[in-house]
């Protein structure tokens, strides 16, 4: 006969188990009309702080890289309003939600050429907007990764992209929420808040690229950063660390022009 003490503790364990499961950011259905020869989309996104970086697993509707989607690749952009400030960051007019925004990521499935053969690489260029900017472009360059170069910053496993993004930039501002806007092609934006930097919980929020199973994170993705010309040709990559902050190591290259909706190839 089980004591009560007992039952309440499997009890509890079970509750945690099930409250620690990720919940989503936000979600979008694509409408069904589009054909295949749409870009990929992020159909479901999971955001939050992970201690100086924020944390982000996006699932496209298709391969967001490589042979699959041909010359129609990703090219998405994620807006952050990291104070959920709308007088700070880019000024867009007060209609526009993505006003306000601090950062701006954007996801791009591109090709590397080089002599007669090529590379897929997935590239993430992370800018800043001041209160000065009036469009994307005159964001400030953060970083640029890339998953062959960045494995600890960015993993691909299917049509999953796992992100951790440095914030530790010394003028970009903080707060104990964060809007987030994704404006799908030709559809209403989505605007969702997280917790921010401020708000005390992201040291304790591991959840990407360390440990294992939904019980302990986000999950590991199982081809980490290889470097190949197709998407899912075997898992050659390096794994992080475990315990490791790595920091920023994409170097922001010049001359790079990202435009409102992500950078065309």
């Amino acid at each position: 006969m089980k004591s009560p003490l007992l039952t309440l503790a499997c009890t509890l364990i079970a509750t945690a188990s099930v409250a620690a499961a990720p919940r989503s950011t936000f979600k979008y259905s694509p409408p069904k009309e589009d054909g295949d020869d749409q870009r990929p989309v992020i159909v479901d996104a999971t955001i939050g702080p992970q201690g100086s970086d924020f944390a982000m697993r996006l699932r496209f509707d298709k391969e967001p890289w490589g042979e699959a989607c041909k010359t129609r690749c990703a090219n998405a952009t994620l807006f952050l309003d990291t104070d959920n400030n709308t007088t700070t960051g880019i000024q867009l007019g007060k209609k526009l939600p993505e006003t306000g925004a601090d950062m701006v990521v954007v996801i791009q499935g591109s090709r590397e050429y080089r002599g007669d053969s090529s590379t897929s690489v997935l590239r993430v260029k992370v800018r800043q907007l001041t209160g000065e900017a009036k469009t994307v472009e005159e964001g400030e360059a953060l970083a640029d990764y890339d998953n062959n170069q960045d494995p600890e910053r960015v993993q691909i496993d299917g049509n999953t992209v796992y992100l951790l993004i440095d914030t530790t930039g010394p003028t970009l501002p903080s707060g104990r929420k964060v809007r987030v806007v994704y404006h799908p092609p030709a559809a209403k934006a989505l605007v969702a808040t997280i917790e921010g930097m401020l708000s005390g919980g992201s040291n304790a929020n591991v959840r990407i690229f360390r440990g294992s199973g939904s019980k302990k994170g986000w999950g590991r993705p199982s081809e980490a950063g290889t470097p190949t010309s197709t998407p899912n040709s075997g898992s050659q990559g390096i794994s992080p660390r475990p315990g490791v902050n790595p920091g920023s190591q994409g170097i922001p290259r010049s001359g790079v022009n990202p435009g409102s909706q992500g950078i065309r190839r």
